[in-house]
Parts: C-alpha cells; sequence; structure tokens
C-alpha cells in the first residue's frame, strides 16, 4: 500500500490537525498533504490517510476523524481528537522513526500521550478550558499555533494552505523537542542509576554530566543522598536535591555561612582553596576543581547532621 496522500480539512486550521500532520508527514515524507473537503478526497481510499475530516473513524481504512456521533472515546471516556487517534495508531512507528530506542519506546508514548496528546484532545473536544491557566491561557500551544492562521481580511486564496504549512513547521519543532526529551529523561534515568550504585552510602551524589537525576534517586530509594555534584564546563557545581517533585525545598541546604559569598571571600569562610561561588538561595555552588566541590560537600553534609534535631 502506497501513501500518497494525506488529507485533512481545508479552512481554519487548529492544533489537532497540524500535529496529527506532523507525526504523518515524518512517516509517509513523500505523500502530499490535501487541504480538502471534496467527497472524493475525504472518503477513505488505498492511497491515503484522513484526518479530522471525513465523518469516520476506521483505522484499518485510515480515516480517523473525532466529529460524527458515537465519536471514539480512550478507555478512561475521554474524547479523542483526530491527534490522539493518530497517535494511537502511528505514535510507536513515529518513535521509532525518530531512533528512541524499542525499549524505550512504549515508556514514551505513554508519557507523550499523557502530558502532550491528551491536553489538545480535551481542549480540541471543548472538554478543557485553556482559561484554567489563567493569565498564560493566550501562551499555551494550542492557542499560539491558532495565532498563524491569517487575519480575517486576507482574501488571498492560498494564505490558508500558506499559514497551514508554516504552523506546520513550529508545530513539528515542538513535538521533536518533547520526544527527545522524554527519550533523554530515560537516558539519564540509566546513568543516574550507576551514579546512585556508585555512590553507596555516601551522602553525595557524583554524576558525569548535567541531567535530570532525581526520578533515579526516587526508584532507588536513596533518602540519604543530600548532595550532588556535575562538572560544568571547566568548573564543579555542587547542589542540593528537592525534598518533593514540586517545589523548591531541598534535603538539605549548604551552609547559610557561605550565602552570596564568591572567591577570595567564600575559600576563607568554607575552608576550601578554589571555592567560588554560592548563590545567596544556598541551594548551589561552584568550585574550580572536582576535588574542590566534593570538599564543600562534604563540609555541607557534616553541617547538616550536625543541625538534625536528634544529632548528639
Amino acid at each position: 500500500m502506497t501513501t500518497d496522500y494525506l488529507v485533512t480539512h481545508n479552512g481554519g486550521f487548529h492544533a489537532d490537525e497540524l500535529l496529527s500532520s506532523v507525526i504523518l508527514t515524518r512517516l509517509f515524507p513523500e505523500a502530499k498533504i490535501v487541504r480538502s473537503r471534496a467527497p472524493e478526497w475525504i472518503t477513505a481510499g488505498p492511497d491515503r490517510v484522513v484526518y479530522d475530516v471525513g465523518g469516520n473513524y476506521d483505522a484499518e481504512a485510515r480515516i480517523f476523524d473525532h466529529h460524527q456521533r458515537e465519536a471514539p472515546k480512550r478507555e478512561d471516556d475521554q474524547p479523542f481528537s483526530s491527534f490522539g487517534l493518530v497517535w494511537k495508531h502511528f505514535g510507536h512507528e513515529y518513535l521509532a522513526a525518530s531512533g528512541v530506542p524499542e525499549a524505550h519506546v512504549e515508556t514514551v508514548h505513554a508519557s507523550f500521550d499523557r502530558g502532550f496528546v491528551l491536553p489538545v484532545d480535551l481542549v480540541d473536544n471543548g472538554a478543557l478550558s485553556p482559561s484554567v491557566a489563567g493569565p498564560l491561557a493566550g501562551l499555551t500551544l494550542m492557542a499560539l499555533l491558532e495565532t498563524l492562521k491569517p487575519v480575517f481580511d486576507d482574501t488571498d486564496p492560498e494564505s490558508e494552505d500558506r499559514a497551514f504549512h508554516a504552523a506546520l513547521g513550529i508545530a513539528r519543532s515542538f513535538v521533536e523537542a518533547r520526544v527527545a526529551r522524554s527519550a533523554a529523561k530515560l537516558r539519564a534515568e540509566g546513568l543516574a542509576q550507576q551514579a546512585v550504585e556508585a555512590a553507596g552510602a555516601s551522602h553525595i551524589l557524583e554524576l558525569p554530566m548535567g541531567m535530570p537525576f532525581r526520578p533515579a534517586v526516587i526508584k532507588a530509594g536513596a533518602d540519604h543522598l543530600l548532595f550532588v555534584v556535575t562538572p560544568r564546563g571547566k568548573d564543579w557545581t555542587l547542589g542540593g536535591i528537592r525534598l518533593n517533585d514540586e517545589g523548591f525545598e531541598l534535603r538539605a541546604d549548604l551552609p547559610r555561612a557561605w550565602a552570596g559569598l564568591t572567591g577570595e571571600e567564600l575559600e576563607r569562610v568554607s575552608g576550601v582553596a578554589g571555592a567560588t561561588f554560592c548563590h545567596n538561595g544556598c541551594f548551589i555552588a561552584a568550585a574550580k576543581s572536582r576535588e574542590a566541590a566534593m570538599a564543600m560537600a562534604e563540609l555541607a553534609v557534616a553541617e547538616h547532621l550536625r543541625n538534625l534535631p536528634d544529632a548528639v
């Protein structure tokens, strides 16, 4: 079966068919996007995928609309838009084509569906209002993509298609970046898990580079870890570990005596040669070398343990 056409509706565009087009154009790069409501186009055929138009949902016939009566819903009864339907049936293949390792495809697929696809489905169906974002409502992805439509008095008959294809490129950037970030988090979790194991009973986690590490710490039940030491360019950083997924409270703060100090003054107060900076909020510090960063971390651990309520 050769896919020559990707068929969606003409006129004003929305996020769901734009984002569907991102997925489908990656899988069928030679196919032409046809924006039409003509019956001969929006009817299923062996040479096409039809989405967000056509009044039917039939995966075998490759037609993915959600505007009809008895519109398709998820297992939890939440509605699909065309994006959700396309992601359901083509998402795994898209991720494989994007270079996501086979072992990670299912996890990335579910994460992207939950965090990116579902909100688009809900807003497109009127089940969720962007107004829940308050003052940021106009800056949600769905709203921003729709700002790319031609203005009302642009009478050029080609303006809708030009705007659609311009918006498609922007939408593609967001999808690809979100997928890449999700895949990177899984790679980081593997590296961080190795670092947690290497730390053993130490209160200090040393990472080979900056990366998301908290999921690995939580999964390992490594509640004893207090600080993270990481190389950054020619320098090294020392930071705290957030107590919860949300908020900024840390398991342990850096010593208050270091707050806001830099250079020689920080070296003098901390007693660590090579200490260069400590944020006034005592959540991150920097040093010229690994040895200096580790020394600062050991001092921070010792002070935290001394200040525990049950410390002797």
